[in-house]
């Protein structure tokens, strides 16, 4: 492939930039996943969508070589497996994410949570799920056990997509996160099998994760997550769009407190002690999140018509 063209055509900035076709966009992802960009020149791509962003036609050709480059798991029969991308970590917040799949878990729905081989100094999933003991699956057979004998599993983007994290590992040289981070809220190892749960931080990044997910018609949940995680923050309302078949549904529950109970730090010790708590029923689960699981498992068990029984507001949209 030309870089230098490629990188004249992106690398203008947010209005002057062009975009690639989708074809052109799988074809430089795939290049970038099997290490065949130079360092300098995968540097400059990397920073140029960070500030131009990915077109409609670009994440789309982006998350075709991405499926090329990921393994393939089998959904186990029955409820759909929900995928919970965690990447980004407790920073101000305590991570949560381990107690929503752990509730999941408990209501039956087999959960693929997966995230970063490395930290970055935030408390991430993988450390909560090592003091909860439960095992990281660092491959496909472990991943396919683990979920049917315990219905959980924490498994490393390294082992679903060994391309994609070392695009991730290069946040520590550039300093800024970039178009790998996007695509692993989205990696699919079941092949639209699933149920993604996808969380944003930045209303740019909703309007295109919308407008994707509009169009792979495969089932997922799109949300503000907490600090950028794929678990409703505890004390705001919640709001998601849920994506099937054609169809957008947008719910919303005025239920939250914002002065719900949390764990005293965000320290994994401390968390992980708040999470068994309040899994024995010793301290309150915060209301956002026990909707959040209610939705999430009605959706996974294909119980679509049933989320209108939930308290809160649902309004329906045929996609085109």
């Amino acid at each position: 492939m030309n870089f230098p063209r490629i990188i004249k055509e992106v690398g203008r900035g947010t209005h002057g930039s062009r975009e690639l076709s989708g074809a052109d966009a799988e074809t430089l992802f795939g290049a970038m996943l099997e290490g065949k960009v130079p360092e300098l020149e995968l540097g400059a791509l990397l920073i140029a969508y960070r500030i131009k962003g990915e077109s409609a036609a670009e994440l789309q050709g982006f998350m075709g070589a991405l499926a090329a480059h990921t393994l393939a798991l089998e959904a186990p029969p029955g409820v759909l497996p929900v995928l919970l991308p965690s990447y980004n970590g407790a920073r101000k917040l305590p991570n949560l994410t381990p107690l929503l799949a752990m509730l999941l878990a408990r209501e039956g729905v087999p959960v693929l949570v997966h995230g970063p081989s490395q930290a970055h100094g935030r408390v991430t999933s993988a450390a909560l799920f090592a003091e909860l003991g439960i095992p990281i699956c660092e491959n496909g057979d472990a991943i396919a056990k683990s979920l049917a004998a315990d219905r959980l599993v924490y498994a490393p983007v390294s082992a679903l997509s060994p391309g994609l994290d070392r695009l991730l590992a290069m946040r520590a040289r550039l300093g800024v996160r970039s178009s790998a981070h996007t695509l692993a809220k989205l990696i699919d190892p079941f092949s639209g099998k699933a149920l993604r749960v996808v969380p944003v931080t930045h209303p740019d990044y909703l309007k295109r994760m919308r407008e994707f997910l509009s169009a792979a018609g495969t089932p997922a949940m799109l949300l503000r997550g907490s600090e950028g995680e794929p678990v409703a923050g505890p004390r705001r309302a919640l709001a998601t769009e849920c994506f099937h078949d054609g169809v957008s549904i947008s719910l919303a529950s005025a239920e939250f407190s914002p002065d719900a109970a949390l764990p005293a730090s965000i320290e994994a010790g401390e968390t992980v002690r708040w999470i068994r708590a309040a899994l024995a029923g010793e301290v309150p689960i915060p209301q956002t999140l026990l909707r959040q699981c209610a939705w999430t498992a009605a959706a996974a068990r294909g119980e679509w018509s049933a989320l209108d029984s939930q308290d809160g507001s649902r309004k329906s949209t045929t996609l085109a």
